[in-house]
C-alpha cells in the first residue's frame, strides 16, 4: 500500500508539473479573514489529493492543494475553510480544467487592509499577477467582516468602502468584469457582541444588486465550531459549495 501511495504521488506531481500553465488552467483568490482561512478541525478527508486543483505557496510555487490552505499567523493554527471544497466542486463541474487557490486571507483582518493601498490588498494583488502567467483569473472569493462589525462606524462605511474594493481591485488587475462572490457571516454572531453586525449583513447581501458581476452566498444552517465565532469543519465545507453554486452562475465558461 505504501508503495502503490508512492507511485501515485509520483505520478501525480509529474501530471501536475506538465499540466499546470497549460491552456485550461484557472486560479481563484481567497480574501478576507479567519473564516476564509478556515478554523475547522482538520480531518482525513481534508487530505484527498488532486493533482487538478493546486495551491500558491508563499514562496510562489503550485503545490497540491491540502487543508490547511492559509499558513499559520500568529498563534491562531489554520484548518479546514470554504477553499478547496470550492475547488472540488468546481473542478466537478468542468472536470477539464486545472483549478489554482491564492490563499490570501488572515485572521481578524479589517476592510481597511483590504482596501486599495491596504497591505493585504496590495498583496492580493501581487500574488494574482504573479500567478497570471500560469493561467487565468477565473474569480475571487470573499469573506470577511466580523471585524468591521465589532465597530459600528465601522460597519456604517462597510457597504461603500466593499464596492469600492471590488471596483479597484478589477482596474489594477485589468479585469473590469470579475466575477467576485461574497459570503455572508454566520447566523451565531450576536449583536451583544458585534453590536454592527446586521449593518454589516444587509451590506453583504446587497452587492450583487450594486455591483454587477457579483454573487452571494448565505450562511443559513451553519454552525460554529463552539466558539460562536468561527464555522466548523462541515460548515466551512458546506460553505464552500455555496460559493461554487453561486461562481457557476456568474462566471463564464
Amino acid at each position: 500500500m505504501k508503495f502503490s501511495r508512492l507511485l501515485f504521488l509520483l505520478w501525480a506531481l509529474c501530471i501536475g508539473h506538465f499540466s499546470f500553465g497549460a491552456e485550461g488552467t484557472v486560479f481563484y483568490l481567497l480574501m478576507g479573514q479567519s473564516n476564509m482561512a478556515g478554523r475547522g478541525a482538520l480531518d482525513s478527508t481534508a487530505q484527498t489529493d488532486n493533482p487538478r486543483i493546486r495551491s500558491l505557496d508563499p514562496e510562489g510555487r503550485w503545490v497540491i492543494a491540502r487543508d490547511p490552505l492559509h499558513v499559520k499567523i500568529g498563534r491562531a493554527e489554520p484548518g479546514v475553510g470554504p477553499g478547496l471544497s470550492f475547488a472540488q466542486a468546481m473542478l466537478k463541474a468542468n472536470p477539464e480544467v486545472t483549478i489554482g487557490l491564492i490563499a490570501c486571507a488572515v485572521g481578524g483582518s479589517p476592510l481597511e487592509r483590504w482596501s486599495k493601498g491596504g497591505d493585504l490588498y496590495e498583496q492580493a494583488v501581487a500574488r494574482a499577477k504573479a500567478a497570471s502567467t500560469d493561467g487565468v483569473l477565473a474569480g475571487v472569493l470573499w469573506h470577511q467582516g466580523e471585524t468591521d462589525s465589532d465597530k459600528p462606524p465601522w460597519a456604517d462605511t462597510y457597504e461603500a468602502s466593499l464596492v469600492r474594493m471590488i471596483a479597484e481591485l478589477r482596474a489594477d488587475l485589468g479585469r473590469p468584469d470579475l466575477p467576485v462572490v461574497v459570503g455572508q457571516l454566520g447566523e451565531f454572531l450576536t449583536v451583544e457582541k458585534h453590536p454592527g453586525i446586521e449593518t454589516v449583513r444587509a451590506a453583504l447581501k446587497r452587492i450583487p444588486a450594486l455591483v454587477p458581476h457579483t454573487g452571494y452566498v448565505d450562511s443559513a444552517g451553519l454552525v460554529h465550531k463552539g466558539d460562536a465565532l468561527h464555522f466548523d469543519t462541515a460548515s466551512a465545507r458546506q460553505l464552500g459549495l455555496r460559493y461554487a453554486e453561486a461562481m457557476l452562475k456568474i462566471a463564464k465558461p
